[in-house]
Formats: structure tokens, C-alpha cells, sequence
């Protein structure tokens, strides 16, 4: 949706449209929970996914929904965002308080080494790009979270508590 704009519109639309579903979540959720995965290929490169609604590359994830576990909803995002099947119980890195959504929203992050990806993604209305990166060749618009999290596990960095 998002990708057909022209990246001066987008900058204007984006935050709008982030602030409105926010704010719905806040009313219909209270607590709003996210889960993220840094999948990281035999070769040390890292899977990135690019959303047609907000700027930049991405650990690809998402909410949680009722009813679901932490690694229930990672498996489920991570097969709609990259044709990706989990073969071993990932280890949690951690979880991040995700201040710039609200005040109410956290993430977790799973570290997957162990996985399949069963076919290459088509990009669709969510998901207008995809692929594994060297950690030293990251697209430039990765978003500073997302370097974050990637320079704590592969470069041992501190881990914050913040996303």
C-alpha cells in the first residue's frame, strides 16, 4: 500500500497511519506484544524483510494474537514473510520495550539458526521485498533497531532493553 507512494508522501502518511493503529491497538489490547526473528543462514548472513507500510528493512515478525504462544506466532510470521519453517526450538535473545510504537508495546526477539526455507517468498501486499544480507552489506535503510539487534548477537554487543 505504502510502497506505491512516493517516498515525500510516505514520510507525510506513514507516522499517521502508525499513530491511528497504535492507537487502536491500545484501546482494543491494552498490552500490544510483538515477536521478531533474527534468522541467521549458514553462511552468517541475516534474513531482512522490506513492509509496504513503514520505511525500511526489518526483522520479519509481528503481533501476537490472542491466544497464541510467543513461538507459535514466530513460527506463523515467519512463514508468511519468508516461506521459513523452524527446525529446532530457537533461543530467546530477548525482550525489548518498543517505546516508539507506545507505552504499552514490547518485543520479543527468537534467534533462528535451525530452518528450511521450503520456497522463495512472492512479494505481496505486505511483503515488497525480501532476502538474506552479509551483516556487513546490510541494506542502507536498515532500520537502527534492527542493526542493533543484529550487532548484540552476532558481535556480542550489550543487549539494551529497548528496542
Amino acid at each position: 500500500m505504502l510502497a506505491r507512494l512516493t517516498p515525500s508522501v510516505r514520510r507525510v502518511v506513514e507516522p499517521t497511519l502508525r499513530f491511528v493503529l497504535h492507537r487502536y491497538w491500545r484501546l482494543s489490547r491494552g498490552l500490544t506484544l510483538g515477536v521478531r526473528g533474527l534468522v541467521i543462514d549458514p553462511a552468517g548472513r541475516v534474513f531482512l524483510v522490506k513492509h509496504s507500510y513503514v520505511e525500511g528493512w526489518h526483522l520479519p515478525g509481528g503481533g501476537v494474537e490472542p491466544g497464541e504462544t510467543l513461538r507459535t506466532a514466530l513460527a506463523r510470521e515467519l512463514r508468511e514473510e519468508g516461506n521459513i519453517e523452524i527446525t529446532a526450538d530457537p533461543p530467546l535473545h530477548g525482550i525489548f520495550f518498543n517505546g516508539r510504537i507506545s507505552r504499552r508495546d514490547h518485543v520479543a526477539l527468537y534467534v533462528i539458526r535451525d530452518f528450511r526455507q521450503v520456497s522463495l517468498p512472492a512479494p505481496n501486499h505486505e511483503i515488497v521485498g525480501h532476502g538474506f544480507y552479509p551483516v556487513d552489506g546490510l541494506p542502507h535503510d536498515t532500520g537502527a533497531a534492527t542493526r542493533s539487534r543484529i550487532a548484540e548477537v552476532i558481535d556480542g554487543k550489550p543487549i539494551s532493553e529497548r528496542w
